[in-house]
Order: structure tokens, then C-alpha cells, then sequence
């Protein structure tokens, strides 16, 4: 339980004290009304005594009371009815709320810090309320009356006269059977003689007189005179006295202050103001001082018998009736209690009460005290037996034995007054009344015993109840408190006597002397029994109280605490105390909140938004309502519906008190501010028949860190070439899409007059669909004049000035259940300056759903069903992005700061040119190696003209524009259609075999020395797109050798003709997706011919082998490839002329065919050959057919180049640092097998599709580097390495040695032996032939070097086994020369043989090495042929 005010010690005496009837003459009370008091009112401020009081009990002891105070009140013959005393007790829980100021306890217990109210003061009045207007009953005497006051005023004509008519008048009411209502204690009352007297206008000698004939009459010690009213009414304001009664009237009063909308009522001073004033005491129309009016008739034990259904008790707001009980009690400002009181006056009503008890009271109930004590011992002393048969005779007519059954069913038997077991209950109450516990409890204790021999139960209930609280208070606790007694009580109470305002004060009274024991877990437990459905008032006070016992505990039960908190709310709101519903729910959420319990939580926040919004707190409730909807709900989607509309209902009042004030924040839906893009710049155009606009970038597109890299790179490689090679130091990438990826740590720059789109990511939580209306981005404005200065005037929030941003509103956006949707919003930006996006503002609303939920009918006024569409409420939801977390010092690493998000903060910068891209017949399959022609469009839509267009790709093999030689004024695209892409020239059938020759500089077609072949200036005539002006230029596409599909970016760089500060260049990017499919793959060889004819002394010739094979897999379509046409291309060589050409000229390759082809290849002259530096190079073409394409004319040369260099930028040669003779001669030697030749194959595809044959032409390029090595056009797909088992070991010399291949060495000389191929020979006339054979030695290096000949057979041969097959070489057996630089040398040597047969000449073994150079690399030189000649005898 809560703390009290009173110690369990103070609070029982005080409530169980001696009643005292008061009896005024109309005189009297006309006197105390002076002071709008009755008379008993005016003694209750002083009815505690300040001093101790000293009696004797019956064995002559003495006995000290403390603190004794006595209840008097005026005589009231009804008893109250039960409806009354609910509304009361009503009234005064309502009336008695927590302080604002008051100060909370915190709690903590485990993970919980709990802010709880230490105090329930309503609890506490309403115990003492409730214990006050317990109505007299029949089986107890402590509210029964033990004197009665009566009262006269000193003014009456007679006024001994008056005190003998109300001595009759109380006789009357205790001894005549018409009145059954109050009680009396004994029939002998005692009865107290008060004579009072008005100072301020009475007579007082007349009063005096009065006095000592009432001293004559009564005895001095049964009467006195009370002198009051020393100050006339009208001199109260002179002087201002403290008022001891209001405090004590207040409790009483049954209307609170939120009652008195009347305002005060108007006081006349007619004598019958009295019925104005409607008091709380009087005789007639007058109420008891327990609020309890006097015209109510119902016997007291069927006081709860009316069952308490909550909507009769509608709280403090509703009922105004007639029969509201006062209306001015409480301290009205109009009223002034005892306002013709001094405090003279207040001493001597406080002595007069001293006086009463302890002359009057007091020394009556000592004596009645003892005269039943003596009738107790008198009764001891008899047996059992005679004393039951006395016991009969003395109850003649008590009601006849009952059997146990019925004593069970009803609340056992009713004694008469005169019944000796209830002179022992009177003893007890009045021993009990003035604290003599000890004696109280034996008596009740035998009371007790009686009771129960005679099964009356509800008697011995009463004596159980009192003696428990008598053992409890005695002193030094000689005995424990007997809790079980109190459980009897209230079982028996409650149970067989149905009676549960008895119950509820033994509730009352026990668990609060459980709490001062601090067994706050049986207190818990007695006060959640007694809850019920009889009231729902007390059930929720008692679950208040039994919430604090479980948090006041040891080890506090905090949850327990919570749910009786959300048990007592709930019955506290059936019972129409809706603040203090509100409040316990309020407490019991602290517990709730956070834990994971989303539907308790719910419940709270849903009820706590009902009770606020019935208490007009409409802050608090939109607050509780907004919690239900932004936790995770795990609420049913109709529930979920139900909490929406209250919540858009109550929003909608709050907004309709303040229509002018800002824009709430609304909770839904969720907005993912991280996941917001902005966009700048137009709508990408679709695709438009043949025209397809470039990609560019667009909200569609999904954010890949790799591709941004590629574009950064693309930017910074074509940024840096228009700034000689270096990026300057404040370039940073354009960024037309920001999003949580992006670097936002700058202000970004958006263009006038382009629109600005933000993507805002929401998701609706809810199972309900929710509907936005009128959706747009909220937005601040500071613009700034031409000169860049700002203005002055700094426009916020413009949203209705479209002249300076423009902005879009979506009419309808709808959320369909928990989805996430992104809206895009647009601004269009018409001057320059700083925006910021602040957030969106819009309309939340749902539609149509279900009128109630579970029973929970929407808040009056909520328009469920079809009207549901119309309940919107405006608001807002602010844009909060944060930024990236900063790890870069160790400031940073060591504490969380967070750097700037600036993505919604753009700077609107003056106007720039716009270029858009169209690409018109781009193909999206091509096969390997094909060539397309296509047109690119260049449009500039803005109002600036624009320059500098440059595109950069990283596959600049895949395009071109063509080279200087192109024409620059291509047909139009229709008109070559059917056209081939290449240019062509008939040529006459004779000149089949022999290659024709042109030449070309690779800087014609930008690929000079240095230059970055991936960034290609766009040939604008020019050089400038004007405003609205559009450019077509063909653009020639090469298929990629890998088949598959490949993504190719080509960034479009411009600029503008007027140079801006903030903005140097923009970009437009474009992404081509081509799917290439396998046509041709074509190998080639190149090895030095043998033959030594025909070189005019130097240079030597090569054999260039081919192999076609035609890998299409007829996915395409392709029914055939031919090979139209073989070039070269190279500083030093040429073909000359097809070798093996088969008589079928056409070269056709069906599906998985091969085409061998040779041909024989040449040195340039030496006019051909320009200088080392220089980019020419020689074109020599072969045609297969009748049309030659030029090869060193766009786009066959652009390819080619182009190709070439990217293989270039593959292999480029390891630059040697060491300048040693060793590395330079491994480098003559490498030299003598380079060959720097390109072959060109050139095709035509025969396609069917769609029963339409095409023709598609194309190039392969082979690339041959080193004489004997196989190069391939396409590259070659390397086969894993099988896993070998690991080696271990030790590397025995880490330096590698430069030393040539073999291959290589054997390059450096080429050996040719010249002899007759056959030869007769008489073999029978001379045994021995003797063959005249020439040895040609041809040093192919640059260096000088030194030869030696070995003739002698190798032993080891095969050859030399078989005698009949060696012939011998006569003369000398080794030669040694040297060889000058490309020098040939002929050796005459003579062959000796003594058979016919086929014999091999090519045994003679060449060793080389180079004449400045040791014996290192000294290998032998193979020759490339056998050599064979044919011996034949004649």
C-alpha cells in the first residue's frame, strides 16, 4: 500500500471514536449560522483533545487516554441511502487528485526506474469518508450515540422551557418505536445542557441568570454556557481570522470545485438563507455532517444490496441534478466561515468540548463501564446451565432456534437489545472507544465464544474483527495480531452475511495493520479478494493499493505492480474517474514500455489516448495515439484500422484549435531518410523508332560502386587531357544521382531551369492501407541576384511562390499494406541561389474500413465507414539525413561524430548548355569481328551553345567516327542501308594473285605517338553545337573477338563557349549493350623462306601461313563466310602474293570449315620504309573477289589501328634499366626473329533472316610478332593447369641469367644449300659420285658474326648405323668465318656417295656467336628443311 498521512496507530482511534448526538432549538442554530456553520460543524475543528485524559477502569486502575477526540453530530432519524453515500464517496475520490507540484518517488527494481505517486491522498480520504458515514448497525455499538448535546440560545423568551422540549423531543426519538434510526449506545443517554450565547448582541447578565438556574437544575457538571460570536458578520473583513473549518467541510462536500460553473451563489440575508445554503447538518430538510442527506428511507443492512453499475456515477463533468447535494460547501470565495468568530471564541468552543469530555463524557462512560463489568461478574459467577436457562427467561422474545442450515443461508440470529451477550459486546466497544485495549480485546474475545455457540454469525463476525484490531493495538503487543480473525470476519461477512461495506473495513483496517508489519504480500492479497463486481469504485482502489504492496515489497514485483495498476485504471474508468484511470495507466507504462510486450503497450496507449481525449488533453492523447502506430504492431489489420482513424480523429481536433500555427509532424508512414536520391536533371526520352537515346543516368538505374569507379576514371582520364595531362585540384566527378553511396559532403550543383527530382523512400508499418493526397516537398529559398550576392530579403518556406521554385504535387499516393513505395517529387528551380529540401508535406489519410474493432466503438464524432475517405489530416515529415561516420583522425575514431549529408541542399548555379545523344540503327548483336555502320545524333536543347565534345570509352577498338580521310558529310542513314560500310574499288580479275599496295599514317586516324586512343574529339563542324542545333556523323561498330555480351560506357565530355566558375564541363554518359556471337577465328604463322632467290642480295623473304576456320554455331543465321580480301599492314612488310591458291578463287567456309591459305611476304623497299620514328605504314592487299576494299582507308585502317594499339598497351616490352654488352646483344639476337607483321582478314557473311538475305561484313586481326610463333585473332582461352603434387626445394642461384631461346638463336643465320635434285651416276664404271654442292650462309642480324661449318656426321644419328644410307662430305671437315652485318657467304662443297639411294644433305651443322661475345650462346643453327637428292644409277 501507499504511504499514509497516519500511522496505522493514529488511524484506528481516530477512526472509532465517541459519538455525540447534538439537539438545537431553531434559536441556536439561527446563532452558528452566523458563521454558514450548524453547530456541530462549528465544534469540529476542536473536538481532539490537547491534553491527556485520566480514567479508571473497573478494577480501579488508572488508565491514560491520548489524543482522544470525539465525533459530534446533529440528529438525523433516516438512515443515509447507499446511492448517496456511492456519490459521496465518489466525489470525493474525483475531488481529491495528485498534486502537480507533488514530487514522485523513483524506484528502481532491476532494470526499471519507476516515477510513482509515494501518496494516494484520494485513497486516504476516501477510507476516512467511508469509515465516517458507516451507517449505525445493529450487531456493534461504536457509532451508536453515548450524550446528547442539548443545545438553546440565551435570546429565548424561555429558554429553560426549550431544553426541557428537546429533553422530550430526544426521549421521543431513542424510546419510540417509529424511530428506528440513529442508535442509541444504552437506554440511560447522557444528556449535556448548552446554553448559547451572542456575545456581540445578546444580553449577557440575562444569560449569566440563565446559566446558574440550568447549575440549579442539572448539576454543574451537566450543563455550560457557550459564549460565541464576539464580532458582528460585517466587521469580518476588518480583520482576517484563520478559518480551522474549512479543511473538515471540504471532505464532506459532495460537489467538487469543477461543479461551480454557476459561479458563486448569492447570499441573502433573509432568515430563510438557511435553505440557500442547503447545509450539511439541520433537523428538517438538513443533512447529517457526513454529506448524507435526511429524506432518504432504507434499512442499514441492505446498504449494498443496490448493485453499482458504473454509468449511475458519470463523474464530475455530467450530473447537475436537483438532488446534487450543496453547492456551495467547499471554500467558495463568497463564503467565510466563522466570520463573526474571534480566536477568544475558538478558545472557549475548544474548552467547552474539554469541559463535555472530560466532566460529561468521560466520567459517564467510566461509570457505564462498570455497571456492565458488574453485570459480567454476576454472570460468571452462575453455571453454565442456570445461566442459559436465565438466558431464556431474559430473552422471552428472541427468535425460536434455527437449524444450522438456515443459519448458514442468512447472517444467523438477532438478539434483542437487552441480550446479556450484547452487554458484553457494549463493554468491549466502550473499553475499544477509550483505548483500554486489553480489557476491549478479553471482551470481545468472550463476546466472540457466545456468538459463535449460538451460530450467530454475523455478531461474532463483528467481535472477530474488533478483537483482532484490539490485540493488534495493545500495548507492548502482548499477543500477535491474529490475522486469521480478520479472515474469518471478512469471509463470513461477505459470504453468509452478503454484507460488503463490512467486509470492506475489515479489508480496510487489516491490510493497513498488515503494511505496518510490512507483510505487504498478505495485504496484496486480502485487498485484491474484496474487489468485485458490486462496485467498481472500491475494487479499483483496493487494486491501487494492492499495486503498491507488490512495489513496495523487498525485492520489489514490478510487473505484478503494473498489471494491478492497468486492473485499477481499467475499473477506475468503468467508475467514471477518468483522471485517475488515466494516471494509474500512465504508471503501469513505465513498466510496459520498451520491453517487447507491442500489445500491452497498445492497450495502455489506446486507453491513455481515449482518457486523455475525454479530459480534453488533447496533446497527450495524439502523443499516446502516435505511439500505438509507429511501434512494429502486431495488431490484427482491422485493429490496426480502428487506432488509425482515432488517431487522424483526434489529430484533426488538435490541428482545428491552432489552424495557424506550424505543421505537426506526422508518424506515418515511416520515411527511410538514408535511402532518399535526388536526381538532377530531365527525364531520360524514350526510345523513339530507330532513334534510341542514350542511357544516361536515371532513378531507374540501381547504384553499382564498380560502374560509378569506371565512370570516375572515364571523367578523370578525359578531364585530364583537356588540362595537359594533369586533373586539377578542385575537379571533382560529376554526380547526377545522389544517394547513400555518393560522396554528399559538398553542396551540390543543379542547373536553372532543370528540374530537381527526389526520390523519398516510404513504408507503410500498418496492416491498412494509407493514403497521401496532395503530396510535395517542403522547401526552403535563398536567391541570390545575377552577381551572385545574396539578397536581401531571405525567403523561407515559398511553397506558393512557383515563380522562383516550382513545385510538383502528387494529387493521390496510396500505401497499400506494410509496403515500402518511393515517391518522386519534383522542383524546378527558376533562379539561382541555395535551396533546401526540408521534407514533405501532405495529407495522411486512409480508406474505407471497418465502423469498430473488437468491440471498441470509434470516439464520437470519428466518421467510420464510407466517410472514413474524407478524414485526412495536413502535416508534415522532415527530410533528416546523417552523414557518413568519420574515421579519418583519431579524434574521430575515438568519438562517434558524424560528417555532413548535403544531398538536399543543392546550389541552383546560372544556366549551361545540354546536350542529348541519339543513336540511330545501333545494333544490339553483331558478330565477332563485324563491322556496322551506324549514325550518332547530337542534339544541344538549352539555350547555350555548347563545345569541346569529346567521348571517351574504354574500348576505343569498338568505334570509331572515322579518320581524317573519311568523308565528313556522310549519306544519310536510309540512303545506306543496303551500302558497305567499307570503301571500295573494282578491280580487274588478272590482278588476283599479286597484293595491291597503299599507305597510311596512323596519326590520320588519332593515333599518333602519345596520344590516349580512348578519348576521340567528336568532329563537329565547327566545332560548335549551337542552341537547338543537331548533328548526325556516322559511326562505325566493330563486334567485340569475344563472343557474349558485353556492357561498353562511352562518356560524352562538353563544355561550355562561355567559361563559369562553378561548373567547367558536364557529361553525358551512355551505356552500349552489344551480344556478340562467334563467326570466324583465324590463326596465322609467319617462318623465313628457304629459298634465296629473288632478294636482290639482302632482306630475305617469309612465308605467311593462314588458317581460317568458321566457329559460327548458325545461331545467327549465317549460312557461310567468305574471305573477300587479305591485307597487310606493317612499317617493314608486305604480302606480295597468294601462294597456294586453289582454283576456286572464292574462298567459302560452310559451318565448322577451315581454310588453309599461304602466302609469300616481302621487305618494303627502302623508299617504302620511312624513318624508324615515323607512323607510317604500308597497306598491301590481296583480293579473293572483284572488289578491293581499300584496307588503309576508314573505318578497315581505324580498326586496325585501333586494335593495334590496344595490343600494343597488352604487351608492352619490360623497358631494360642494366646497359650491360650481354643485354644488348640478347637483344640483337630477339631482333633477328621479330617481325612486326599485321594480317588483315576481311569477309562477307551471308545471312538469311526473316526469309531476307543479308550480307554482313567484317575483320579479324592477327598480329604477328616473332617469326615460328602462332598468333590468333581473338584471344585464346586459357586451360587450367592440372593440380601437380607440391616440390619442395632449394633455389640454387635466384639470379636469372639473360640468355636467349633457342628459337631465338636459331634465327640469327638462315642456311641454304643449292645442289641438283637429281643426279645419273655409272655407278659400274666408277664406284664412287662426287657431287659439286653450295652452302649460302645468310647473317639475318645487324651484328657481326662468326660461323662455324661442321661437315662430320653425328655418331649418334640413326643414320650413321645404317652404313648403306651415309654418304661422306670430302675436303675439310669445319670452316670458320665471320659473317658481316646481313652479309651471305657461299660456301663449295663436295658430296661423296657409293649408292644409288635418296640420301639428306642437310647434315652440315652451323654454330653461331655473335664476334664481340665469349663462347656463351654458341648453339646450333637447324636447318628449316631436310635437303634431299636422288643418286640414280645409269
Amino acid at each position: 500500500m501507499a504511504q499514509c498521512v497516519q500511522s496505522v496507530q493514529e488511524l484506528i482511534p481516530d477512526s472509532f471514536v465517541p459519538c455525540v448526538a447534538a439537539l438545537c432549538s431553531d434559536d441556536a442554530e439561527r446563532l452558528t449560522r452566523l458563521n454558514h456553520l450548524s453547530f456541530a460543524e462549528l465544534l469540529k475543528p476542536f473536538t481532539r483533545l490537547t491534553s491527556e485524559v485520566h480514567m479508571r477502569d473497573p478494577n480501579n486502575q488508572p488508565h491514560i487516554i491520548k489524543n482522544l477526540k470525539i465525533a459530534v453530530s446533529n440528529i438525523i432519524t433516516q438512515p443515509p441511502q447507499p446511492g448517496a453515500i456511492r456519490k459521496l464517496l465518489s466525489d470525493v475520490v474525483s475531488g481529491s487528485q495528485p498534486a502537480d507540484g507533488l514530487v514522485a518517488n523513483v524506484i528502481t527494481a532491476g532494470d526499471y526506474d519507476l516515477n510513482i505517486s509515494a501518496t494516494t491522498p484520494w485513497f486516504e480520504s476516501y477510507r476516512e469518508t467511508f469509515l465516517q458515514s458507516m451507517p449505525a448497525s445493529d450487531h456493534e455499538f461504536l457509532n451508536h450515540y453515548l450524550a446528547c448535546m442539548l443545545v438553546a440560545s440565551s435570546s429565548e423568551a424561555e429558554p429553560m422551557e426549550q431544553f426541557g422540549k428537546l429533553s422530550q423531543e430526544q426521549h421521543r426519538i431513542q424510546h419510540n418505536n417509529d424511530y428506528s434510526y440513529p442508535k442509541w449506545f444504552i437506554p440511560n443517554t447522557l444528556k449535556y445542557y448548552v446554553l448559547l450565547h451572542d456575545v456581540s448582541a445578546g444580553d449577557e447578565q440575562r444569560a449569566e441568570s440563565i446559566y446558574e438556574e440550568m447549575k440549579q437544575k442539572y448539576g454543574t457538571q451537566g450543563c455550560y454556557l457557550l459564549k460565541i460570536n464576539s464580532r458582528t458578520s460585517n466587521q469580518a473583513s476588518d480583520e482576517q481570522i484563520p478559518d480551522p473549518w474549512s479543511q473538515y467541510l471540504q471532505k464532506n462536500s459532495i460537489q467538487n470545485q469543477e461543479s461551480y460553473e454557476d459561479g458563486p451563489c448569492t447570499i441573502s440575508s433573509n432568515k430563510n438563507s438557511d435553505s440557500n445554503l442547503l447545509s450539511l447538518d439541520g433537523l428538517d430538510n438538513e443533512v447529517k455532517v457526513d454529506g448524507l442527506p435526511n429524506n432518504f428511507r432504507a434499512h442499514p443492512l441492505q446498504l449494498d444490496s443496490s448493485s453499482d453499475p458504473s454509468n449511475n456515477i458519470d463523474g464530475p463533468d455530467h450530473v447537475k441534478s436537483a438532488s446534487s447535494l450543496h453547492e456551495t460547501k467547499k471554500a467558495n470565495p463568497g463564503i467565510i466561515h466563522g466570520a463573526c468568530l474571534t480566536l477568544t471564541d475558538h478558545d472557549r468552543i475548544r474548552q467547552f468540548v474539554q469541559e463535555f469530555t472530560f466532566r460529561g463524557l468521560l466520567p459517564h462512560i467510566e461509570k457505564t463501564i462498570r455497571q456492565l463489568n458488574d453485570q459480567l461478574i454476576s454472570r460468571k459467577g452462575l453455571s453454565r446451565s442456570l445461566f442459559s436457562a436465565t438466558k431464556k427467561w431474559f430473552s422471552g422474545s428472541k427468535v425460536p432456534e434455527k437449524s444450522i442450515n438456515e443459519l448458514k443461508n442468512t447472517s444467523g440470529l438477532l438478539y434483542p437489545p437487552e441480550a446479556p451477550e450484547l452487554q458484553i459486546r457494549k463493554m468491549a466497544d466502550l473499553c475499544f472507544l477509550v483505548q483500554h485495549y486489553d480489557l476491549a480485546y478479553s471482551c470481545y474475545h468472550t463476546a466472540k465464544k457466545d456468538f459463535l455457540n449460538d451460530q450467530a454469525m454475523l455478531y461474532a463476525a463483528g467481535a472477530l474483527e474488533m478483537a483482532a484490531v484490539s490485540a493488534f493495538l495493545q500495548q507492548g503487543a502482548a499477543r500477535p495480531y491474529p490475522a486469521h480473525y480478520m479472515d474469518t470476519a471478512i469471509q463470513t461477512y461477505r459470504d453468509i452475511c452478503k454484507n460488503m461495506i463490512l467486509a470492506e473495513r475489515c479489508v480496510l483496517l487489516s491490510a493497513e495493520i498488515l503494511k505496518s508489519q510490512s507483510k505487504y504480500s498478505e495485504a496484496a492479497a486480502l485487498l485484491i479478494r474484496l474487489t468485485s463486481e458490486d462496485s467498481d469504485l472500491r475494487s479499483a482502489l483496493l487494486l491501487e493499493q494492492a499495486a503498491h504492496c507488490f512495489i513496495n515489497m523487498k525485492s520489489p514485483m514490478v510487473r505484478k505492480y503494473a498489471f494491478h495498476m492497468i486492473l485499477a485504471g481499467h475499473r477506475f474508468s468503468k467508475a467514471g474517474q477518468k483522471k485517475h484511470a488515466l494516471r494509474c495507466y500512465c504508471q503501469a507504462m513505465q513498466v510496459y514500455k520498451g520491453k517487447g510486450w507491442s500489445l500491452a503497450e497498445d492497450h495502455i496507449n489506446f486507453t491513455i489516448g481515449r482518457q486523455s481525449y475525454t479530459l480534453r488533453q488533447l496533446d497527450n492523447a495524439v502523443s499516446a495515439f502516435r505511439h500505438i502506430l509507429i511501434n512494429e504492431s502486431k495488431q490484427s489489420a482491422a485493429q490496426q484500422g480502428s487506432f488509425l482513424r482515432e488517431y487522424l480523429y483526434v489529430y484533426k481536433n488538435v490541428s482545428q484549435l491552432s489552424p495557424d500555427g506550424p505543421l505537426p509532424q506526422l508518424p506515418l508512414p515511416y520515411i527511410n531518410s538514408s535511402a532518399t536520391r535526388v536526381f538532377f536533371g530531365h527525364d531520360r526520352r524514350p526510345a523513339d523508332g530507330e532513334k534510341q537515346a542514350a542511357t544516361h543516368v536515371s532513378l531507374d538505374q540501381e547504384y553499382d560502386n564498380e560502374s560509378s569507379q569506371q565512370w570516375r576514371e572515364l571523367e578523370e582520364q578525359v578531364v585530364a587531357l583537356v588540362n595537359k595531362g594533369v586533373i586539377p585540384p578542385n575537379f571533382h566527378p560529376t554526380q547526377y544521382c545522389l544517394n547513400s553511396f555518393s560522396d554528399n559532403s559538398r553542396f551540390p550543383l543543379a542547373v536553372v531551369e532543370e528540374p530537381i527530382t527526389v526520390e523519398v523512400a516510404f513504408r507503410n508499418p500498418l496492416k491498412v492501407p494509407l493514403l497521401l493526397t496532395n503530396l510535395s516537398l517542403l522547401w526552403k529559398f535563398q536567391p541570390k541576384d545575377c552577381s551572385g550576392k545574396n539578397d536581401e530579403e531571405v525567403k523561407e518556406l515559398v511553397t506558393s511562390e512557383p515563380e522562383m521554385i516550382g513545385t510538383e504535387v502528387i494529387s493521390e499516393f496510396l500505401i497499400n499494406s506494410e509496403e515500402s513505395k518511393v515517391a518522386r517529387l519534383k522542383l524546378f528551380p527558376h533562379h539561382i541561389g541555395e535551396l533546401h529540401i526540408l521534407g514533405v508535406v501532405y495529407n495522411l489519410g486512409t480508406i474505407q474500413g471497418s465502423t469498430t474493432v473488437d468491440g471498441i466503438g470509434a470516439l464520437p464524432g470519428c466518421h467510420t465507414g464510407k466517410q472514413s475517405l474524407s478524414m485526412s489530416v495536413r502535416g508534415r515529415q522532415d527530410l533528416e539525413i546523417q552523414g557518413p561516420r568519420l574515421n579519418s583522425t583519431k579524434e574521430e575514431k575515438t568519438s562517434i561524430t558524424y560528417g555532413p549529408d548535403r544531398r538536399l541542399d543543392p546550389i541552383i548555379v546560372e544556366e549551361m548548355p545540354l546536350l542529348e545523344v541519339f543513336f540511330i540503327h545501333f545494333p544490339t548483336g553483331l558478330l565477332c569481328g563485324e563491322i556496322r555502320k551506324a549514325y550518332v545524333e547530337f542534339v544541344n536543347v538549352s539555350k547555350c551553345p555548347l563545345t569541346g565534345l569529346k567521348v571517351v570509352c574504354k574500348r576505343p577498338e569498338f568505334f570509331t567516327f572515322g579518320g581524317n580521310t573519311a568523308a565528313l558529310t556522310p549519306l544519310s542513314p536510309s540512303a545506306s542501308e543496303n551500302c558497305s560500310a567499307y570503301k571500295t574499288v573494282v578491280t580487274e580479275s588478272t590482278s588476283v594473285c599479286t597484293a595491291l599496295t597503299s599507305s597510311a599514317s596512323s596519326v590520320d586516324f588519332g593515333i599518333g605517338i602519345g596520344s590516349q586512343p580512348e578519348v576521340i574529339p567528336v568532329p563537329l563542324p565547327d566545332t560548335v553545337l549551337l542552341p537547338g542545333a543537331s548533328v548526325q556523323l556516322p559511326l562505325w561498330l566493330r563486334g567485340p573477338d569475344e563472343e557474349g555480351v558485353h556492357e561498353i560506357n562511352f562518356l560524352f565530355y562538353y563544355e561550355s563557349v562561355k567559361k563559369l566558375p562553378k561548373i567547367r564541363h558536364r557529361i553525358l554518359r551512355h551505356t552500349a549493350v552489344i551480344c556478340t556471337s562467334r563467326s570466324l577465328n583465324v590463326r596465322a604463322t609467319v617462318c623465313r623462306s628457304n629459298s634465296l632467290e629473288d632478294e636482290e642480295g639482302r632482306g630475305g623473304n617469309m612465308l605467311v601461313f593462314v588458317d581460317v576456320e568458321n566457329i559460327n554455331t548458325s545461331e545467327a543465321g549465317v549460312k557461310e563466310f567468305h574471305i573477300v580480301q587479305v591485307s597487310s599492314s606493317s612499317k617493314h612488310w608486305k604480302l606480295q602474293k597468294s601462294v597456294n591458291l586453289s582454283e576456286n578463287k572464292d574462298a567459302k567456309l560452310g559451318s565448322r570449315e577451315k581454310g588453309k591459305f599461304c602466302f609469300k611476304a616481302i621487305r618494303c623497299k627502302e623508299k617504302e620504309v620511312a624513318t624508324q620514328s615515323s607512323e607510317k605504314y604500308t597497306f598491301a592487299d590481296i583480293i579473293f573477289g572483284n572488289e578491293q576494299i581499300i584496307s588503309s582507308a576508314s573505318p578497315c585502317a581505324d580498326f586496325f589501328y585501333r586494335s593495334l594499339s590496344s595490343e600494343l598497351k597488352k604487351v608492352q616490352p619490360s623497358a631494360h634499366t642494366e646497359k650491360q654488352s650481354v643485354e644488348d646483344a640478347v637483344r640483337l639476337i630477339q631482333k633477328c626473329s621479330e617481325v612486326d607483321l599485321n594480317v588483315v582478314i576481311l569477309w562477307k557473311a551471308y545471312v538469311v533472316e526473316d526469309s531476307k538475305q543479308l550480307i554482313l561484313e567484317g575483320q579479324h586481326h592477327v598480329i604477328l610478332h616473332t617469326v615460328g610463333k602462332e598468333a590468333y585473332s581473338s584471344p585464346q582461352k586459357q586451360e587450367p593447369p592440372e593440380m601437380e603434387p607440391l616440390k619442395f626445394f632449394r633455389p640454387e642461384n635466384t639470379a636469372v641469367s639473360s640468355r636467349p631461346s633457342v628459337e631465338q638463336l636459331s634465327s640469327l643465320i638462315k642456311t641454304s644449300l643449292h645442289y641438283p635434285e637429281s643426279l645419273n651416276h655409272p655407278f659400274h664404271q666408277k664406284s664412287l659420285c662426287l657431287v659439286p654442292v653450295t652452302l649460302l650462309l645468310s647473317n639475318c642480324s645487324k651484328a657481326d658474326v662468326d660461323v662455324i661449318v661442321d661437315l662430320r656426321h653425328k655418331t649418334t644419328s640413326p643414320e650413321s648405323l645404317e652404313i648403306h644410307g651415309s654418304f661422306t662430305w670430302l675436303g675439310q671437315t669445319q670452316y670458320k668465318l665471320q659473317l658481316k652485318s646481313e652479309e651471305i657467304h657461299s660456301l663449295q662443297l663436295k658430296a661423296c656417295f657409293v649408292h644409288t639411294g635418296v640420301y639428306n644433305l642437310g647434315t652440315p651443322r652451323v654454330f653461331a656467336k655473335l664476334s664481340d661475345q665469349v663462347t656463351v650462346f654458341e648453339t646450333s643453327q637447324q636447318n628449316s628443311m631436310p635437303a634431299l637428292i636422288i643418286i640414280n644409277n645409269v
